[in-house]
């Protein structure tokens, strides 16, 4: 998948989110990077900046939180999962044929960015990741 592509999905899942919830992220952006800081090459996601709920009178005048979503450990996880039947225990029984398939392997990454962009949102409102493990959002 190339990293347009990429960036699309992620745009798309960013359109997913409620506006209700969209309308209270204050000063985030969020970016696709290919690759996670070295020694976390797993690493799907990560939110960088104060929560909302840390926030007080003195935040004011600062860089915008940041929400990195990483193309490439995404990719090589769905690819792995993919391979091996393996996944996400959405409850989700699959189907008999494997779905080993290029359409398939899309769905897969298309669900786990959806995941990743949720989970980092989740952490810009201050939701830590015992809770988002207990959500699904892990």
């Amino acid at each position: 998948m190339t990293r347009e592509e990429f960036e699309e999905l992620v745009a798309e899942a960013l359109d997913r989110i409620p506006p209700e919830l969209t309308r209270l992220m204050d000063n985030v952006a969020v970016f696709v990077e290919d690759e996670p800081p070295a020694g976390e090459p797993e690493l799907l996601g990560l939110y960088e900046g104060t929560p909302l709920t840390e926030r007080g009178e003195w935040y004011a005048g600062v860089l915008p939180d940041r929400i990195t979503v990483y193309r490439g450990p995404t990719l090589r996880m769905v690819e792995r999962e993919s391979a091996t039947g393996g996944g996400r225990d959405t409850g989700d029984t699959g189907d008999a044929g494997g779905g080993h398939d290029a359409e398939s392997g899309r769905e897969g990454v298309v669900e786990e960015v959806e995941i990743t962009v949720v989970h980092e949102i989740a952490h810009h409102f201050g939701i830590d990741d015992e809770r988002l493990h207990a959500l699904g959002y892990g």
